[in-house]
C-alpha cells in the first residue's frame, strides 16, 4: 500500500527531481508534488512525496526527518488523509 509524505521547511529551490533523486536512495518514489504559492507560482517550502509502501515511507523518516538539505533542516511527516 502506497504512503504519503509531507515534506515541510525545504529550501525554496527544491524541485521535484530533488526530492525523487534523494528520496529514491531508500524506495521507490511513485509521485512527488511540490506546493507552490497561488500567487507567485514559487515554491512555498512543503511538499508531498508518495512512496511505493509504509516500509520506505518509515525508511525516508527515519533517515531524512530533521536531515539539512539545501542548507534547511526538512521536517518529515505521514500525511493526513483529506477526508
Amino acid at each position: 500500500m502506497k504512503s504519503k509524505l509531507h515534506v515541510g521547511n525545504m529550501s525554496f529551490s527544491t524541485e521535484e527531481f530533488d526530492l525523487e533523486k534523494l528520496f529514491s536512495k531508500l524506495g521507490t518514489v511513485v509521485s512527488v508534488d511540490i506546493v507552490k504559492d497561488q500567487r507567485t507560482g514559487r515554491n512555498n517550502g512543503s511538499g508531498f512525496v508518495e512512496m511505493k509502501n509504509q516500509q520506505e515511507a518509515a525508511a525516508v523518516l527515519k533517515e531524512f526527518n530533521g536531515a539539512d538539505f539545501k542548507g534547511r533542516k526538512m521536517k518529515i511527516n505521514l500525511a493526513k488523509d483529506k477526508n
